[in-house]
């Protein structure tokens, strides 16, 4: 075999994760046999294809057939209701085991994830130790929130795959004495692991944002050090072009479908000229907090009936404001629709409340709807009552969302009693931008829906692994 140094990048690459599970194979073999359990268990027991799993095929089933990316309907109509990168892997998924066939794609799905372990541990061994790395193993290999999702037909996992090899080749970049020469690799590559996260979902973005931050603040630290300024830029330029590369050729495509310029999706995934109740949403978020609240009242609007009595408290501020919410209620249940004049009337209310409490709306509401997505049972594609806290309803229901809830506090606090007590994390900084910079965004949401934090479990997994590995020499926390 040939010195590690005469490999090729990638060789290197993959030659240091091998070294890894060579070290430690026993403990890798099993570990990994329970990975592969657990998620089997998943796909077998709870596989979940959803309306937008359906969505996703159908845009598949038509690239594939027509060359067209589109809905069906009256014929093939282009859409730009979804990024396209998980459509594509449904039509790669098809095109070799059969339309519509999901089963294929979660068992595809299922060796994305496991893959997604290897790389969280990858991290640790990098960031900590190698005995973090295991820690990291087994944390990402028994998370119920990553089986859950690999046995569902969304986007999640290849989206959490992707972010974990961002974030692992920004690691080997940052911490290479030399962004030039042959170190420009991980660049180029963690631009085009990013570029794939967000062609799966435009909320992919942020993981650019908070790689190119933590780069440039951590460049000029070293400029007058160990880095010139000018590798840090010429690296920042890398990392943008290859991230921004792939999303060229569906820009194109949007201009010249559409006439527009849309690199992303429209923020509320509308089709071209369709309404949007702007004013309604704005009125969402001047109460909205938990999940509950999303699946009885905000995915109901449009086309279906909305139960007044399922408005929190918190959504009126007075008398004469209830009954003004309530006769609101009562003219959208006549019409099940939403008009350009009733949304203005949403719209009115809406003001009137940010003005009456605006720390409400910028603040403490924000805070709430980040709280319930790291906190809550992450339960939404499982058969169990969203109300988990009322037992009488569905007490089996309500002690399966209660145990995942608490599995999820017990990820988030590991990692916090990391920080706090200044585990030896190296490049702690990198991890801790994108989750604080996600949380910000999730918070600006009208619907608090928890998987949204799964992306940042990646990152999550790598902090709390620090505290079982407390007793080895890591690097320094900066």
């Amino acid at each position: 075999m040939r010195p590690a140094r005469e490999l090729q990048p990638v060789g290197l690459y993959i030659l240091t994760v091998r070294q890894l599970v060579r070290q430690h194979l026993r403990f890798f073999l099993f570990a990994t046999l329970a990975a592969f359990a657990l998620r089997l268990f998943f796909l077998f027991r709870f596989p979940a294809i959803t309306a937008d799993s359906f969505v996703y095929g159908d845009i598949a089933k038509n690239w594939l057939g027509t060359g067209i990316y589109g809905l069906g309907g009256n014929g093939v109509s282009p859409t730009i209701l979804r990024m396209p990168g998980y459509p594509a892997f449904l039509a790669a998924v098809f095109a070799v085991f059969g339309m519509e066939h999901y089963r294929a794609a979660l068992i595809v799905q299922l060796l994305f994830d496991v893959g997604t372990c290897f790389l969280i541990a990858d991290m640790a061994r990098r960031a900590i130790s190698p005995r973090a790395a295991q820690a990291a193993f087994v944390l990402a290999a028994l998370c119920p929130f990553f089986a859950n999702y690999a046995a569902a037909a969304l986007a999640e996992t290849l989206e959490i795959f992707f972010t974990a090899l961002a974030l692992d080749l920004a690691l080997i970049g940052l911490k290479s004495p030399d962004l030039e020469a042959k170190s420009w690799w991980p660049c180029a590559a963690c631009g085009l692991a990013s570029g794939a996260a967000i062609l799966l979902r435009p909320d992919g973005g942020l993981l650019l944002v908070a790689i190119a931050l933590y780069l440039a603040w951590s460049g000029l630290r070293q400029a007058q050090r160990t880095r010139p300024i000018r590798q840090t830029i010429v690296a920042e330029i890398m990392l943008i072009v290859f991230t921004l590369a792939p999303l060229v050729p569906w820009t194109i495509r949007n201009w010249r479908t559409f006439h527009r310029f849309e690199p992303l999706v429209p923020r509320y995934a509308n089709e071209e000229n369709a309404f949007v109740p702007l004013g309604f949403n704005r009125w969402v978020r001047t109460w909205m907090a938990e999940y509950v609240s999303v699946e009885e009242i905000y995915w109901n609007v449009p086309g279906e009936r909305v139960d007044p009595n399922k408005l929190p408290n918190r959504a009126f501020d007075s008398d004469s404001q209830r009954q003004q919410t309530l006769q609101l209620l009562d003219d959208y249940n006549a019409a099940l629709h939403i008009n350009p004049e009733l949304d203005a009337r949403f719209e009115k209310l809406a003001d009137e409340r940010i003005r009456a409490v605006p720390l409400r709306y910028y603040v403490w509401l924000p805070l709430l709807r980040i709280a319930d997505m790291w906190l809550r049972p992450r339960t939404e594609i499982l058969p169990s009552d969203t109300r988990w806290w009322e037992f009488d309803d569905d007490p089996l229901g309500s002690v399966l969302a209660v145990s995942f809830g608490l599995i999820g506090i017990f990820y988030v606090a590991g990692a916090i009693v990391s920080c706090l007590r200044g585990a030896p994390i190296a490049l702690v900084g990198l991890f801790l931008t994108f989750l604080i910079l996600r949380s910000a965004f999730l918070g600006t949401l009208e619907n608090p829906e928890p998987r949204y934090t799964l992306e940042c479990y990646p990152a999550v997994i790598i902090l709390a692994s620090a505290w079982f590995a407390r007793s080895d020499r890591g690097a320094k926390l900066h």
